[in-house]
Order: C-alpha cells, then structure tokens, then sequence
C-alpha cells in the first residue's frame, strides 16, 4: 500500500497494490500492521455502506466530543468527489478542506481523522460507498455545516442545480458555528 499526505494534517490517501491477471484482480484494503506503520493507529468498530445516484450530496458531517469518529472511507461501485474540512479549532488549517475523487476503478481510500467533517457528491450515475468507523454512531453528537457554506467554499463537482441533499443537509450550521470544546 502507497500512504500519501495530503495537505491538510492527519488526511491521508491510501492507494492499494492491486493484481490484475484474466480472472480479474485482489487487492488488500486493510492491513492493520500497514496502517499502523503508517500513522493510522485507530480501530475500527463499525461498517458503513450507501448507495446514491448521481448529484448526490451527502454532509458535511461529524460526530463531536467523545463519539468523534475517524473515518476510512472508499467506492465499491462508482465515482465519488470525497471531502475533509478541518474543524480543529486551534489548527493552522481550520476551515481548509482536501477533496479526493474515489471510484471502483482508482480503488483508493481516504482517511479522515476525528476533528473533520466529512462529505461526498456522486459523479457517476449511481455510487456504493463504503466506510470504517473507529467509534460507534451516537446521533445526540452529531454535528454538521451546510455543504455549500460560502466560509468553506467546497467545489463538489455537480452543478448546483443538479445537487441532491436531505433537509437535515440543507438546513445544517455554517462553519462560525463549530464548537470551541467540540474537538
């Protein structure tokens, strides 16, 4: 596996090797040794898996305080625009976000440390993607800023007339609003 910095402290892309031959390909998508090695010490507790169509938005979300959540998210089928905002409060890069396209063909991962939002936008006709958690869900920590919040300034890659997000999305806090004590 290829671990690469990205801008933004702590987000890290995890290229696999993959073995392509007639029958198709493996690859290896975890190998807790690797990440640890790595600078991923975390434990993942919990599977997540979606599917969406195309323009899909989905977050910017977090959980806070102690049910904050690291993420290892990537595309079983697809093609996805992937999202970090640093929310750190005391972070040089507060408000700064890293986007990296995922899809089933690239094959890469994304990881996003706890004190990040996170969020997605489907680039393709439809998208399964799937994530690691290292902290379970706990909806009463839940927190997230609006997905178009002009502070952050996210280019997600569909035209904003074909973006598709939930109410809860729409109506989600603006990044002034993230918590001194939340991170």
């Amino acid at each position: 596996m290829n671990f690469i910095k990205t801008e933004l402290d702590g987000v890290i892309i995890v290229e696999p090797r993959v073995f392509e031959d007639a029958r198709g390909y493996f690859f290896e998508s975890y190998n807790e040794a690797e990440f640890i090695k790595n600078g991923i010490p975390n434990k993942f507790v919990q599977d997540n898996q979606s599917k969406s169509s195309y323009g899909v938005v989905r977050g910017l979300h977090c959980q806070l305080g102690e049910h904050a959540q690291a993420k290892l998210v990537r595309v079983l089928h697809g093609r996805v625009l992937d999202v970090a905002v640093d929310i750190r409060k005391n972070s040089p890069t507060f408000g700064k976000y890293v986007a990296v396209e995922l899809s089933d063909e690239n094959k890469r991962q994304l990881f996003i440390p706890r004190g990040f939002l996170h969020g997605f936008s489907v680039l393709s006709e439809t998208a399964v993607f799937a994530y690691k958690c290292d902290n379970l869900y706990a909806p009463q920590s839940e927190f997230g800023i609006r997905f178009d919040d002009p502070d952050i300034g996210v280019d997600w890659g569909v035209p904003a007339d074909k973006i598709i997000t939930s109410d809860k999305d729409r109506i989600a806090k603006g990044l002034k609003d993230v918590p001194n004590n939340g991170m």
